[in-house]
C-alpha cells in the first residue's frame, strides 16, 4: 500500500477532534513530501538533527513537533520554528525551552510528559507532581504547557495498556483548562485503545510508513 493509502486509512479511523502527528524519524523527505501532498501537515521528529534538517528541506508550512527526549543543550537548535514539544520531562528542561523561546521572541507551547508505563526506561513527571510541575510552569513567560502526554507499556496486555491509558486521562480531567487541551497518546500499536481512553492526539509512523529501516 502507498503512503497516501496508509495516511487515509489511519485518518478514517480517527474522530475529528483527534489530531494526527505523522512520525517521520528516519524517513526520506520523499516520503514526507507524499504524505504532505495528501494533505498531512503535522510531522513528529525525535532527532534533533533530522528535524532542523528537514525543517530547512520541506515546506515551510508544515507544523513541526518534536516527539523524542530532549537534551537540553540541543533545545536552542530547533527553538526558532519548533510548534509543539511533547516530551517536557523535567523542570530543568522547562526553563531552558523557556529560556531559548525568550530569545527567539516566541511562546513554545510544551506537553508534559507523565510516566504512566511499568518500564523504568520511560522519562516523565510522576503522576503525583503534575500538578507541581504544570504550577511552576506558570512562572515562565515563554512556554505554555497546552497539555499531557504518556507512552504505554510495551506489552500484547490490552487490559494494562488500556489501565495506564485511564490513569493519565484522570490527571488530564483534574489540570484541564482553557489552556490545556490536549492529551497526547497512543502510537501505531496502540492508538485506537488511546483515542477509546479520551486521546486529543496520536503519533503514528509505521502504520502510515512502513516500518522503519
Amino acid at each position: 500500500m502507498s503512503i497516501e493509502n496508509n495516511l487515509n486509512t489511519v485518518l478514517k479511523s480517527l474522530t475529528k477532534e483527534v489530531t494526527l502527528v505523522a512520525v517521520s524519524k528516519t524517513k526520506p523527505n520523499a516520503d514526507l513530501l507524499e504524505a504532505y501532498n495528501s494533505g498531512q501537515k503535522v510531522f513528529g521528529e525525535n532527532k534533533v538533527q533530522e528535524l532542523v534538517q528537514k525543517a530547512e528541506d520541506l515546506p515551510k508550512d508544515i507544523i513541526w513537533h518534536m516527539i523524542g527526549n530532549l537534551q537540553r543543550n540541543k533545545v536552542k537548535f530547533i527553538a526558532p520554528f519548533v510548534s509543539l514539544i511533547h516530551a517536557v520531562d523535567s523542570i530543568k528542561l522547562m526553563k531552558e525551552i523557556n529560556k531559548r523561546a525568550e530569545q527567539n521572541n516566541r511562546v513554545i507551547d510544551c506537553l508534559l510528559q507523565v510516566h504512566i508505563a511499568t518500564e523504568s526506561t520511560k522519562f516523565g513527571f510522576d503522576i503525583t507532581d503534575v500538578k507541581k510541575a504544570i504550577a511552576i510552569a506558570k512562572e515562565f513567560q515563554n512556554i505554555r504547557i497546552v497539555g499531557l502526554m504518556g507512552m504505554a507499556s510495551f506489552t500484547d496486555n490490552k487490559q494494562q495498556v488500556i489501565q495506564e491509558f485511564k490513569s493519565l486521562k484522570v490527571i488530564f480531567d483534574t489540570v484541564k483548562n482553557k489552556d490545556i487541551t490536549t492529551l497526547s497518546m497512543g502510537m501505531s500499536g496502540d492508538y485506537q485503545l488511546a483515542i477509546e481512553q479520551g486521546s486529543t492526539m496520536v503519533r503514528v509512523g509505521s502504520a502510515i510508513f512502513g516500518h522503519r529501516n
